[in-house]
C-alpha cells in the first residue's frame, strides 16, 4: 500500500489549496477514503470522509472544503477554500473498509502527509 499526499504549502488566511492523494497497492474503489490532519502539537483530527461517493465533513471545515475521488486514477482530492489559521497541520489520506467509520486507533496514516500552513 502506498499513499502519497501532495499540494500543501504556505498560504495566507482566506486563501485556497488543493490537496491530492495518489494511492496504489490496493483496490482503491473498494475502500472508503478519509482525510485527517494533525495540527501542531495535537493528535489526529477527522476532516472528511467519502463513503460510496458521498462526502462527509467535520463541522470545522463544512462549507469551505470539498472532497472528491477519482476511482479510475486512484486519486483523492481535497479542495480547501477560505483557509483559516486553525487549518494548519499535516494532512493525510487514510483508506479504511467500507461501512466502517474512521477509527484513529485502527486506521493510521500510511503516507508522509502534506504540510499546510496558514498564516493569520
Amino acid at each position: 500500500v502506498q499513499l502519497v499526499e501532495s499540494g500543501g504549502g504556505l498560504v495566507e488566511a482566506g486563501g485556497s489549496l488543493t490537496l491530492s492523494c495518489a494511492a496504489s497497492g490496493f483496490t482503491f474503489e473498494d475502500y472508503t477514503m478519509t482525510w485527517v490532519r494533525q495540527p501542531p502539537g495535537k493528535g489526529l483530527e477527522w476532516v472528511s470522509t467519502i463513503h460510496l461517493n458521498r462526502p462527509y465533513y467535520a463541522d470545522s471545515v463544512k462549507g469551505r472544503f470539498t472532497a472528491s475521488r477519482d476511482n479510475a486514477n486512484s486519486t483523492l482530492l481535497l479542495q480547501m477554500n477560505f483557509l483559516k489559521f486553525e487549518d494548519t497541520g499535516v494532512y493525510y489520506c487514510v483508506p479504511h473498509p467500507k461501512w466502517t467509520p474512521w477509527d484513529p486507533s485502527k486506521h493510521r496514516p500510511l503516507g508522509q502527509g502534506t504540510q499546510v500552513t496558514v498564516s493569520s
